[in-house]
């Protein structure tokens, strides 16, 4: 969805593209955003467009930097996916965390940390790793639902546009009616301005929800899952390879004979 970077800021600021051109950063170009469900044959997952996590990752950077202008904040928006393994939340399945999808976050300060590319881009700007391997710090990056983040925000126009569910004018309209505000806590949180846009803004991301808790979305990611489990068990992939790209893993999958029938 490199389609939505314009909308959420005219340009990727130095900073960002140098981040995102880091081994890192180049890999999660070939991770994708839905799972291991737009391989999969069932016509719900037909004609989506093209998304990877790269593409969602870049533009949580962007909607950071156009919101807070803040280096650190927004450098920490683009690299929260950066650990993000093979076929993404599958891989939370695989470790019985299903209903949070936390279990691969656990990497990301280690991977930042032992990336030569990424350490020297960040000394070159004064930033440390801890200032950008925990997204969560920053409450425009990540929010706990309901409130809005930029996080949340991103693949909500991202799979609306992914989908098929909304076009580019749509997007824009909730877009630009965005805004900065103080939560209940005095904290910082995007919100919307108008009532109205912010209830078109809900009932459209319900149609995304509705496709993430689909009983084809839910039982091919259990489906990939036990595959992944059957795979690393019999010693046809570890692990460290499900941190590579997904063009990797299949192909070591189908190289064997029992998952490639699977």
């Amino acid at each position: 969805m490199t389609e939505n970077w314009s909308l959420y800021h005219p340009e990727i600021p130095e900073f960002l593209r140098r981040l995102a051109e880091t081994p890192p950063m180049a890999r999660l170009r070939q991770v994708g955003m839905n799972c291991g469900c737009e391989y999969t044959s069932f016509p719900h997952f037909a004609g989506w467009a093209p998304y990877s996590r790269f593409d969602h990752s870049v533009g949580v950077g962007l909607i950071v930097w156009h919101f807070t202008g803040d280096l650190r904040q927004s450098a920490a928006g683009l690299l929260h996916d950066a650990a993000t393994p093979a076929f993404a939340h599958v891989v939370d399945f695989l470790h019985g965390d299903h209903l949070h999808q936390e279990s691969t976050e656990a990497r990301t300060a280690e991977l930042i940390e032992t990336s030569p590319e990424l350490q020297a881009l960040l000394k070159e700007y004064g930033l440390t790793t801890e200032d950008v391997a925990d997204y969560h710090r920053y409450p425009i990056a990540d929010n706990d639902s309901p409130q809005l983040s930029a996080d949340r925000l991103e693949y909500t126009l991202g799979d609306l546009r992914c989908y098929g569910f909304a076009g580019a004018d749509a997007l824009r309209v909730f877009y630009e009616d965005l805004t900065v505000w103080r939560d209940e806590s005095g904290r910082p949180e995007l919100a919307f301005r108008t009532r109205e846009t912010a209830c078109a803004f809900t009932e459209a991301s319900l149609q995304t929800a509705r496709v993430y808790v689909a009983d084809e979305d839910r039982f091919a990611m259990q489906a990939l899952a036990d595959l992944l489990r059957d795979a690393v068990n019999r010693q046809v992939l570890t692990e460290d390879d499900l941190y590579r790209t997904e063009s990797f893993v299949i192909q070591k999958l189908e190289s064997d004979p029992a998952s490639a029938r699977r």
